[in-house]
């Protein structure tokens, strides 16, 4: 007579097995990430340079701000270079990373400087200003020192469907910018007020982080790019040369003899589903997508 336990028995042996291999799995998935993401590049004495990353378009400050702010808190680093990559960004975001990096010169005395490699324009050149001192290769793309401020008018759409906005307000301004119908002159009146108000912070900022007078700032701050070659002669960087010489150059400068120990942010962390699934941080609700879908947003971007 069969062994009705039997398949059973074999159920729970195969379900053992498979969780004993997922939690294997997860053993060593969490070992070789936690590993990975601690391999800053700090190594055990010595002095070193700290080299942060500013690429791609400027989203957010904190990041940067929080990394920042520990390089220049550890005695060990010298100086921190900035390689730059990047077309700008959020005005905010922008001013935010500005600000740290003036803090780290002009605060902690601690030698900041920049790299600018293919771009660094707009809101990324508004950090650049910040610093000690701006390298770029001759061809990097530098300036476009300006504001934009765009949102999508999707007002013919609506008509077209058939469908009718409604929003209640209180406050004269309180629905400019409202991608449903067109601007009022005294909207766009207000809006363009903004956006020459920050257009005069991000002169003022370059004037004062560049040791140069507005007016020279104002005179070059019509929100054309220059290449490195040409912005030498216009006072927008201090040198040519690429992230190496600019490295070696800093070394110099703070008293580092020989090859100095470049040490890098850490990786992010990431999370379980990360590890299993892959990022599936994008797929997420974010709050401030989902709340910034119809306002106007103010950029230092290059486009």
């Amino acid at each position: 007579m069969p062994d009705e336990n039997r398949p059973r028995t074999l159920l729970w042996i195969v379900i053992g097995g498979a969780a004993f291999f997922v939690f294997t799995l997860l053993i060593f998935s969490l070992l070789y990430f936690s590993i990975r993401g601690s391999d800053s590049g700090f190594d055990v004495g010595g002095d070193k340079i700290a080299v942060m990353e500013v690429e791609g378009v400027i989203l957010q400050a904190k990041p940067f701000v929080d990394q920042l702010k520990k390089y220049g808190d550890d005695s060990s680093v010298k100086a921190i270079v900035l390689r730059i990559d990047s077309p700008g960004g959020g005005a905010a975001a922008s001013q935010e990373m500005y600000d740290a990096v003036k803090r780290i010169r002009d605060q902690k005395k601690k030698m900041i400087v920049a790299s600018i490699q293919t771009v660094g324009a707009s809101g990324a050149y508004y950090i650049a200003s910040g610093t000690n001192k701006i390298y770029a290769n001759r061809a990097s793309i530098v300036g476009s020192i300006g504001v934009i401020a765009e949102w999508v008018n999707y007002g013919d759409l609506l008509r077209w469907a058939k469908l009718k906005e409604v929003i209640f307000t209180a406050g004269e301004l309180k629905a400019a910018g409202d991608p449903a119908r067109e601007m009022t002159p005294a909207e766009q009146t207000y809006l363009q007020s903004l956006v020459n108000e920050m257009y005069g912070q991000f002169i003022r900022d370059v004037a004062e982080g560049r040791k140069m007078k507005v007016d020279d700032v104002k005179g070059i701050a019509s929100g054309r790019v220059w290449t490195g070659e040409q912005a030498i002669g216009l006072k927008l960087i201090d040198q040519l040369g690429g992230f190496q010489n600019c490295v070696d150059e800093t070394a110099k400068a703070v008293g580092i003899r020989g090859e100095p120990s470049l040490v890098h942010p850490e990786e992010k962390k990431r999370t379980l589903a990360d590890i299993l699934f892959g990022d599936i941080t994008q797929l997420l609700p974010a709050q401030a997508r989902m709340l910034q879908t119809n306002n106007p947003g103010f950029f230092y971007l290059w486009r």
